[in-house]
């Protein structure tokens, strides 16, 4: 591979079916493994990066900084990268998002990061793995950065697919695909209806109540991790008729949690879309606002939908984790 080659990444967003939570340290290191289902989506961040003429480093993403050296780079995710990377300048980094990436629920700062990694990586002419882009990305948000957060994101983007991901006391992640049949896959994506809020948020805050918060919660954690078993053995049947049940009950532990994680307005909309006719859902993501995610057969969504006054996003699963999509000759 050459380098310093035009390289543009494609890294896949992703939706938690079960279990989101038990992937934060204070808990799986303690009363571990922690236990998640999730799977990546085709909604993407791009990252281009290509070698800057000039000599300094330019980084375009909701706004535009330039420096000459990667230390004095605000954002703390690109400039760690570059560290770790030991790229020191000369070079442009260009990020585009399908979804905003200001905190909707999924995954999108984790999946920046993969992408980003990926294609530094590649921009030095260096092969990389999904297992090296998921570890060196949790690397840098979680033990460099010091972020609160648990481990899912890093790893559903760099791998992709329809993931059963537990979380040990030592820190190792063990991954499960999740194959279903055509037919199945199908229906449970034609069954899943993802409603945009209209609010974004930080997850910070609420990770950090919620670790704090760990000690009290453990037997709703357990029981989280029970259900995703379950979730698990459902579609390593390849039955899916669950879904909606499973969600609807991890939804009503996970929003025990800590506060923020729901407020009365989620709870008034999640309501509606039970009395038309959703089985399920929850709230993507730490919580508070971003996209809602329902199961109900694919013919109550129109009622769903206009009850609760929402844009749907349309969306389908991804087979794949962060990819190099162009790479310059």
């Amino acid at each position: 591979m050459q380098k310093n080659k035009a390289v543009l990444t494609k890294t896949p967003l992703r939706i938690t079916f079960t279990g989101g939570g038990t992937d934060i340290p204070s808990f799986y290191k303690k009363h571990g493994p922690g236990a998640v289902i999730s799977a990546a989506i085709n909604k993407y961040i791009y990252v281009l990066v290509n070698k800057k003429f000039a000599g300094d480093i330019k980084v375009n993403y909701s706004v535009i900084e330039r420096a000459n050296h990667a230390e004095e780079i605000k954002h703390p995710t690109v400039r760690e990268a570059l560290r770790m990377l030991d790229i020191d300048k000369g070079i442009e980094i260009v990020s585009i998002s399908d979804i905003p990436s200001g905190g909707t629920g999924l995954g999108s700062s984790s999946a920046f990061l993969v992408g980003l990694l990926n294609a530094l990586h590649a921009w030095k002419g260096e092969e990389t793995t999904p297992k090296q882009l998921a570890e060196e990305a949790v690397k840098i948000e979680r033990e460099i950065l010091k972020e609160p957060g648990g481990k899912q994101d890093q790893y559903m983007a760099a791998f992709g697919g329809i993931q059963y991901m537990e979380f040990k006391k030592d820190e190792s992640v063990l991954l499960k695909p999740i194959t279903l049949s055509e037919t199945s896959r199908k229906r449970l994506k034609e069954n899943l209806l993802m409603l945009y809020t209209g609010s974004q948020r930080k997850s910070t805050g609420i990770h950090q109540l919620q670790a704090k918060e760990v000690p009290n919660k453990v037997e709703t954690y357990l029981k989280m991790k029970d259900i995703t078993s379950e979730l698990y053995n459902s579609f390593s049947k390849d039955a899916i008729d669950n879904t909606g049940r499973l969600l609807h009950e991890n939804w009503i532990l996970k929003r025990q949690l800590a506060q923020g994680i729901t407020n009365p307005e989620i709870d008034s909309l999640y309501d509606s879309a039970l009395k038309e006719g959703a089985q399920g859902g929850k709230l993507i993501g730490a919580g508070s606002s971003g996209f809602l995610l329902f199961y109900a057969e694919k013919e109550k969504h129109k009622h769903i939908t206009d009850s609760l006054k929402l844009n749907a996003e349309e969306f389908d699963f991804d087979n794949q984790g962060s990819r190099i999509a162009y790479i310059a000759d």
